[in-house]
């Protein structure tokens, strides 16, 4: 039997995975990975591929709204009867929350699973589905080790000033602060680049964009700042998310259309961000390929953004030696990485276009004070990483 690791990032009507090989150290690529959909609905379907990126699995999974017990039952089926020679040790699950209490992954046991039902308040709409899926495979798999990766650990290394609100204290001694989410996509990058440039200790800048967006920045591959705070709608403008907003425009939303706490979440969440503003998709590829006006403010309001973060990031860093670039669209949207550099040239950042079209890792112009990269970010081997280090694998 091959000894592995399975990594699981459970949503709500979503669970992605992928099962890695046990060695040291463990392979950037999974040997198979993929996405169950649909859960809770009348459609759940399961698909997968292999490491050659081959699919290997495209099922549905029998039974109306199927829930997270029976969609991870459905998935160790799968294994047993596609991968047969394999066996799960370890399970790394990423989990939104971590609250004040963790900084550093951890092995579950029943004190941290009701350490991490007491932070759902703290993350409503993700921190439910990261526990509803550790205690599926709590009952599927008892005797195999379970450990929690925070997405809100690699920030705790921010000073104190850069996690506060300016709120009354009361509120902060109950955990209200500035939480920053994605670490361990940061926390992957801050592994990975020194392989790339030797300004990897230095002021660096991460852009973290995808259908969730984001920005932290790092020196000596720490974080300082990051633009998502208490939940996960701060900051950058997303695929159907908000971004920073002014808390009196919400104020004034509720009151003068008579918006319910449910109603405000749904338009903040749902229905804003990239879709809100061009009416036409949440996804960048098929802005940018749209010759609407109402697609092409949504990417200029998009990289604008983005642009106004990063100069308030060089500050919290004092300075700029690097900038990287990760994320669907962060790896894979040349323009939105030519328009934000253009605008944040002031800052010494100059842009190889042929290198940028290539979406090679570095492309930085040889005028360039500041190293601009694009690295693809692996939180499914940081989660496999995790798991093999905290249980000695």
């Amino acid at each position: 039997m091959k000894p592995s690791i399975l990594t699981i990032n459970a949503g709500s009507s979503s669970i992605k995975f992928a099962l890695f090989p046990l060695a040291t150290p463990i392979s950037p690529e999974a040997e198979v990975s993929g996405q169950i959909d649909g859960l809770g609905t009348s459609t759940t379907r399961l698909v997968a591929k292999n490491r050659a990126g081959e699919r290997v699995a495209d099922q549905i999974i029998e039974g109306d709204k199927v829930n997270h017990r029976a969609a991870f039952d459905a998935l160790l089926q799968w294994f047993i009867g596609s991968y047969s020679g394999w066996k799960i040790i370890a399970v790394g699950h990423r989990v939104v929350h971590g609250g004040e209490r963790y900084a550093q992954p951890i092995v579950i046991d029943n004190t941290v699973l009701g350490h991490l039902e007491s932070f759902i308040p703290l993350a409503p709409l993700h921190q439910p589905h990261n526990v509803a899926g550790i205690e599926a495979l709590r009952t599927l798999l008892p005797e195999v080790p379970q450990v929690a990766c925070f997405d809100t650990a690699f920030h705790r290394s921010q000073p104190d000033i850069a996690q506060q609100f300016a709120l009354p204290r009361s509120f902060t001694a109950e955990g209200i602060k500035r939480y920053g989410f994605h670490g361990l996509s940061y926390e992957y990058i801050a592994r990975a680049l020194p392989q790339h440039s030797h300004r990897a200790d230095g002021r660096v800048v991460v852009c973290h964009l995808g259908n969730g967006a984001s920005m932290a920045a790092m020196v000596r591959r720490k974080c300082v700042a990051t633009t998502l705070g208490f939940s996960t709608i701060d900051g950058l403008m997303m695929g159907t998310r908000c971004g920073n907003i002014d808390p009196g425009l919400i104020l004034h939303l509720m009151e003068s259309k008579q918006l319910s706490v449910k109603d405000m979440t749904r338009i903040l969440y749902k229905e804003s961000g990239l879709l809100g503003v061009s009416g036409i998709s949440q996804d960048m590829r098929t802005l940018l390929a749209s010759d609407k006006p109402e697609a092409h403010e949504a990417v200029e309001l998009f990289c604008y953004r983005i642009a106004r973060e990063l100069g308030s990031l060089a500050a919290a860093a004092g300075g700029l030696d690097a900038v990287v670039f990760t994320g669907g669209i962060g790896e894979h949207a040349a323009e939105v990485r030519r328009r934000v550099c253009l605008q944040a040239e002031w800052l010494g950042i100059r842009v190889n276009p042929e290198a940028n079209a290539r979406h090679d890792v570095f492309i930085s112009a040889g005028n360039s004070s500041v190293d601009v990269l694009v690295i693809p970010t692996n939180e499914e081997w940081m989660m496999a990483h995790h798991a093999q280090t905290l249980l000695a694998l």
